[in-house]
């Protein structure tokens, strides 16, 4: 798995604007496929598109449902895959990481927002840190920051948050929901990689990276839209 995780750190690494890493979002085993198929050299689950194909709303899947879906997932490819655990499921760090490890990931999303609302971000690096410090080198953690999602959208508190979770020994940040045109401060102000967030309807993955990304991930975005495209056959269907 070290091996594995180490190809996924290398993909994030020597990224030129306007060439992010493009990581789509599995919901299941078939989608999973279908992305490595194509020549996407890394896969990232979305929890929301993950919980829609299990039959639950976002934030209400169990634990062990999530990470039996992240073990189908990663056993039907080849190529390394990243697993959003929202917030951790309320695992100490140690069993977090186990977990993670079990089920094939080579790392994980992990949000500091709890509820809808912001955890202490102080507090909130210090676990990260407990995190890294079970992962070594075996897991990539990509710290999201829910600033512009559940705070009030104020790109200096996202890089201060950022900043922490950095220090803290996150790999990458993930600034979700963060406006297009503020990805150029945010990449100003945070050192390693960032993480955007792209809608299929919006800036493109190379924009977004000419404007500072270096991977694009797109929630449950695929998943939606691939369910839009089934209710379009079913309709035609009857």
């Amino acid at each position: 798995m070290t091996g594995a995780a180490e190809r996924f750190r290398a993909l994030h690494q020597g990224r030129v604007p306007g060439d992010p890493l493009v990581l789509p979002g599995p919901w299941d085993a078939a989608s999973a496929r279908v992305f490595a198929d194509a020549g996407f050299p890394a896969l990232a689950t979305p929890s929301a598109g993950v919980a829609a194909s299990l039959g639950y709303a976002d934030g209400d899947t169990p634990a062990d449902e999530m990470f039996a879906a992240v073990a189908r997932i990663a056993r039907a490819v080849d190529v390394p895959v990243s697993a959003d655990v929202e917030g951790g499921y309320g695992l100490a760090p140690r069993e977090l990481v186990e977990r993670l490890l079990e089920a094939g990931a080579v790392g994980c999303n992990l949000e500091d927002s709890e509820g809808g609302v912001l955890k202490d971000a102080a507090r909130h690096a210090d676990w990260l840190a407990e995190v890294r410090g079970a992962a070594a080198d075996m897991l990539f953690v990509n710290a999201r920051v829910d600033v512009f999602a559940y705070g009030d959208g104020d790109p200096g508190q996202a890089v201060r948050r950022a900043s922490l979770y950095v220090e803290a020994g996150a790999d990458c940040v993930y600034p979700i929901g963060a406006p297009p045109e503020v990805l150029p401060l945010l990449r100003s102000g945070i050192r390693g990689p960032l993480n955007a967030f792209a809608r299929l309807d919006g800036p493109s993955p190379g924009e977004l990276g000419e404007r500072g990304a270096t991977r694009v991930t797109f929630g449950p975005g695929l998943q939606r839209r691939a369910a839009e495209a089934l209710g379009d056959i079913a309709a035609k269907l009857r």
